[in-house]
């Protein structure tokens, strides 16, 4: 290499030393007649000291520099005068007077600053990646989602899984997302898909015999998008044969222990909290629960029953619920403030949301609907307290949940109840194996058709099948799914029951899954894993909101690349060799 040190590297121990450094221009300063210049690579920022007393040569190559050329500049380095060091640089005591200035390249003025102080336009950043990237808090994320990746592999390799590569050519099959599909020219009128997991894949691995595999793999689901989704994905993805629920949470949380340590240095203490599903549902209103803070739901249905408030009677009536929220001190709302809550339950399907604030007692329009004693039942049952506003939504349970569990965040967020320094870790089990499909009429897998029922459900396939649990798991973070995995069903005639359940004929699994099944009978394991999503994982440990923060080249809301411009439109020639034409929507006049 021909430089000597990075630009992050130098200290006053190398103070003496000829040096050799490349990098880009990160600011100039002339300061009468002697030139500075900070020089940048991704280790760090060296100043170098341009005096026409030391070199006439290199200082006149100076004048001519900006910003994000590319150099390089040999000198000798030296001890920043008194008073001037700069204590927040590893390379602050020290700077390079140099002797001679190379300009490897020339460049144009950037279209934003390379630095984080600015809050720059997303798609702008996207367009110009490759300039977003030399950013300090961009570098920060790429080299933390390394780490995070060198230490689960360091991990896994400890305890002897191995890295298998599964197939992106494959075949479509359905797993709750659309297929981005890939024509084969070899074969006309075929396609083959990309995997929305490895899951068939890693499964046929354990009926191989491979008891202990994991891999970073690649995934692709064509949906719409938002802050935590992108049409391609990674997966810390692994699989194990001969284990139950208990050897899968022991194995992650050693990950997780271990990666924590390694990106933050942060001591995690498992083992992390259990709650079953219909427990985080009942006291969070969500299946990932955010921890930090308590503000729990509270069914006060029972009580309602003994109101005269028609509406919640009519709700119960109908085999609905009515819960609460008791936002403690928050009885000095406004009216805007509860307009405000009752727009967000709404987005939910929550029909309205009722109110009372505790004064010295209940005051609101739905207290003249209960009696004295039912008061008294309802401040107890809420533990409502003088400057207490109780927060109601009555309707079917997932309505409820979904309408109270945003509201709590909310509630959480607008009073500063989450302690954003806190790493809340919670396993979410005993998921129900199906619900229900209002738009396609059927029972739907509720994670995938390769989940196990409990054993002891196992009946209630062939008489209620809604009420079977599954052996099925996730693991939250402060309100964020980190990952979720399940016992698979390893029997054939287990597995082709469930698929019969979901309305998948004998004719279609044997087309979609046939060489799953077929494998089944050939001796297969009791096996079971997990998927993390590795840059949800890196944004929570980085703080970030969006995943495209941590991955070097994502797409933005609208599934576009701004900087290479793709999707794009092919050469004919090769849309003729695929057999494809191209049948456009018509535009509207």
């Amino acid at each position: 290499m021909k430089r000597t040190h990075t630009c992050g590297e130098l200290t006053d121990k190398e103070i003496g030393k000829e040096v050799t450094l490349q990098g880009w221009v990160n600011a100039r300063r002339d300061h009468g007649g002697i030139i500075f210049i900070d020089v940048r690579d991704r280790y760090g920022l060296t100043q170098l000291r341009f005096d026409p007393e030391v070199s006439k040569g290199a200082h006149g190559e100076a004048e001519g520099l900006r910003r994000e050329y590319v150099i390089e500049a040999k000198g000798k380095v030296a001890a920043r005068p008194t008073g001037m060091e700069n204590q927040k640089l590893h390379t602050g005591k020290i700077e390079v007077s140099a002797t001679s200035l190379k300009i490897l390249n020339a460049a144009e003025t950037p279209p934003f600053e390379i630095d984080d102080r600015a809050d720059l336009n997303e798609d702008i950043r996207l367009k110009y990646r490759y300039i977003d990237l030399r950013r300090p808090s961009m570098q920060k994320n790429l080299l933390i989602r390394h780490k995070v990746a060198k230490t689960a592999r360091d991990y896994f390799d400890k305890l002897g899984f191995i890295e298998v590569e599964t197939p992106i050519l494959s075949k479509s099959t359905p797993e709750g997302a659309r297929d981005y599909l890939v024509p084969s020219r070899v074969h006309p009128g075929k396609f083959f898909a990309l995997p929305q997991s490895p899951q068939l894949f890693k499964q046929l691995l354990m009926v191989a015999g491979y008891d202990r595999y994991v891999q970073i793999a690649k995934c692709f689901r064509d949906e719409d998008l938002r802050a935590d989704r992108q049409p391609e994905f990674t997966q810390i993805d692994l699989e194990m044969s001969f284990i139950e629920e208990e050897d899968i949470f022991l194995i992650m949380e050693g990950l997780i222990k271990e990666v924590w340590k390694a990106a933050l240095g942060v001591e995690l203490k498992p083992p992390f909290p259990r709650i079953s599903y219909q427990d985080a549902m009942e006291r969070y209103g969500s299946d990932k629960p955010d921890t930090r803070f308590s503000l729990e739901l509270i069914d006060v249905g029972e009580v309602m029953k003994k109101s005269d408030f028609q509406v919640f009677k009519s709700v119960l009536e109908k085999g609905g619920i009515v819960k609460c929220i008791n936002a403690k001190g928050c009885a000095e709302f406004s009216r805007k403030d509860i307009e405000d809550l009752t727009k967000l339950v709404s987005i939910y399907g929550a029909k309205g949301l009722a109110w009372a604030k505790m004064t010295d007692k209940l005051e609101a329009t739905i207290v003249k609907f209960m009696s004295e004693p039912v008061q008294k039942e309802l401040i107890v049952k809420t533990k409502a307290a003088k400057g207490d506003l109780l927060l109601f939504v009555a309707d079917k349970p997932k309505i409820v949940y979904d309408s109270l569990g945003a509201l709590r965040i909310e509630l959480g967020k607008r009073l500063k109840l989450i302690d954003q320094t806190k790493f809340n870790f919670i396993w979410v089990h005993d998921f129900p194996m199906f619900e229900w499909s209002e738009e396609d009429q059927r029972l739907a897998a509720v994670h995938h058709p390769f989940t196990s029922p409990k054993d002891e459900d196992l009946h209630l396939l062939d008489t209620d099948p809604g009420k079977a649990k599954a052996k099925a798991y996730d693991l939250a973070l402060n309100g964020v799914e980190l990952g979720g995995g399940s016992i698979r069903i390893h029997r054939r005639d287990v597995q082709s029951k469930i698929f019969d359940i979901l309305g998948i004929s004998q004719e279609d699994a044997k087309i979609k899954f046939g060489f799953l099944l077929d494998a089944f009978t050939y001796g297969a394991p009791p096996h079971g894993g997990l998927a993390f999503g590795l840059d949800r994982m890196v944004a929570m440990i980085t703080g970030n909101e969006s995943i495209r923060e941590v991955i070097a080249f994502p797409k933005n809301k609208a599934c576009q690349s701004l900087m290479d411009e793709a999707p794009s439109p092919v050469n004919p020639k090769q849309m003729k060799e695929l057999h494809i034409e191209i049948d456009l929507p018509k535009k509207k006049e």
